[in-house]
């Protein structure tokens, strides 16, 4: 079943972010590949035709023909045979180096008559090396954290008076949106120094947001031996 909650929150996401940059912002497409990713950590449903007006123009997912492929010349019967939404990566469960489904739209998706691909993706790449896309289309992602794009989602959501929106993000805690998979390597005084911790938290603080933080199912305490100072801080603005 799909985690509606985390399929919604992306979605918004891009909405407030794609309302609130200013127009050829670069970093946007970059921000939208980390809500993705976050998303792709989930059991989530495709969504990206929720915003995929936003994703076009901004940069992020690209459209074309299907005929614009690098293997339609040799593999027209099979693409003209699509008539359905159709992830184009295929995958051998008994090869060695399976390692699941993850990676899914690596090789772009078809939902007749238009061929997707999303920035920094297998397609993508070949889609520059063969001149389809250039100039800033043909910039790699640069890396972000996801702290810095929940930052922003913040600052726009606060200029929306979103609250939830807001809440639900703190909720994740310091080891998800500072840290990764081994909890957040960060001290109280190194957390409290980061200027965009500092931001996030005091938007939570003049919304009034943690509230709607604690009710969350995804509320993500700091939960090794040795945080729980960090994880008090965290949830004590």
């Amino acid at each position: 079943m799909s985690e509606h909650v985390i399929e919604d929150l992306v979605a918004d996401s891009v909405r407030v972010l794609d309302g609130h940059a200013e127009a050829g912002d670069p970093r946007v497409r970059d921000w939208f590949a980390v809500l993705y990713d976050f998303e792709s950590g989930y059991d989530c449903s495709f969504t990206k035709f929720r915003v995929m007006d936003i994703l076009l123009h901004r940069g992020y997912t690209y459209r074309f023909p299907v005929d614009r492929h690098p293997d339609y010349a040799e593999q027209s019967a099979y693409f003209d045979a699509l008539t359905e939404f159709t992830g184009l990566r295929t995958f051998d469960e008994d090869a060695p180096d399976f390692d699941g489904y993850e990676s899914w739209l690596e090789d772009g998706y078809v939902d007749p008559p238009f061929l997707y691909c999303d920035a920094g993706t297998a397609l993508w790449r070949r889609m520059v090396a063969v001149g389809e896309l250039h100039g800033p289309d043909a910039a790699p992602l640069r890396r972000t954290r996801v702290i810095e794009v929940v930052r922003e989602v913040a600052v726009a959501a606060e200029k929306e008076h979103d609250r939830e929106l807001i809440g639900l993000w703190y909720a994740f805690g310091c080891a998800t949106l500072v840290g990764g998979p081994a909890g957040c390597p960060f001290d109280v005084d190194e957390l409290a120094e980061m200027s965009l911790v500092q931001d996030l938290r005091a938007v939570v603080r003049r919304t009034d947001a943690l509230p709607i933080a604690q009710q969350s199912p995804y509320g993500c305490p700091v939960e090794y031996a040795d945080d729980h100072d960090l994880e008090a801080w965290w949830w004590q603005l």
